[in-house]
């Protein structure tokens, strides 16, 4: 993915993980995720560890340094994890030791806060599950699906979906063909205007910039999600003129899109 990786990835990140709204089997893959964007600076988790329905978060927690945050239940039905994240989330942005924050919660709670820290100068990275509400995830510079973030060939092959004869295939029923022919118009239609909006005279667009400008559009946006590791052969997979022009170096081009006409 284009998203200013050569700016990103030596970011300071505060990343904070809501223990309640989160399952723990992909936190590996998270972490690695993370990584991509930035350096973890702090690291911490938020839960009430009295609870045995998030008890199985205590076995990866060493293993990944995770600090554990022990946040008591006060009230039924009340989450009193969510008034931590946000107090800590303060106090870290006003200690002025981090570039920006990872947000691990499939809670729409977090959405103030996210606007909040981008406010104040500061990336913003969600990560939660599909179920996640759309004001948390465009509240955030960044929002990454934790299906699609996976630790071996075996779960990337079971999620999202696979390249089939240069289109997008997200699954085989035909529900979800049709739904896969729906979002492929979805998806070519967002990378259309993009390379309409930063196209120059002769309509060519450099792919980094559009990527960028996918992401501010439409914060979850990921090659993953359509079945592609890269934003490049998404591209190639749909109907974009492309040119690959020398940068000067070595064994590195620059590509540009656009529209066919």
């Amino acid at each position: 993915m284009t998203y200013n990786m050569q700016t990103l990835n030596d970011l300071r990140l505060a990343v904070l993980i809501d223990a309640d709204n989160i399952p723990y089997a992909n936190v590996k893959g998270m972490i690695e995720e993370i990584a991509k964007y930035g350096t973890p600076t702090f690291k911490r988790i938020y839960g009430d560890w009295t609870r045995p329905t998030i008890s199985g978060w205590k076995s990866v927690l060493l293993e990944n340094a995770i600090t554990p945050v022990q946040q008591y239940s006060y009230t039924k039905g009340k989450n009193s994890t969510d008034s931590a994240m946000i107090i800590d989330a303060m106090d870290i942005l006003y200690s002025g030791k981090v570039d920006g924050f990872c947000i691990v919660s499939s809670d729409s709670d977090f959405t103030r806060l996210a606007t909040r820290l981008r406010e104040a100068g500061m990336k913003v990275i969600g990560i939660g599950e599909r179920k996640t509400p759309p004001p948390f995830i465009v509240a955030c510079d960044k929002f990454i699906y934790i299906e699609i973030i996976n630790t071996s060939v075996a779960s990337t092959e079971s999620v999202v979906g696979v390249r089939k004869k240069g289109k997008l295939a997200v699954s085989k029923t035909k529900s979800e063909e049709t739904d896969s022919q729906s979002m492929n118009r979805r998806v070519k239609r967002l990378i259309a205007t993009s390379i309409t909006d930063l196209a120059d005279e002769n309509g060519w667009a450099f792919l980094g910039d559009v990527g960028n400008l996918i992401l501010k559009k439409q914060p979850d946006f990921d090659p993953r999600n359509y079945g592609f590791t890269k934003l490049t052969p998404l591209i190639k997979s749909l109907d974009f003129e492309i040119d690959e022009r020398d940068s000067g170096r070595d064994n590195i081009k620059h590509i540009y899109i656009r529209n066919k006409k």
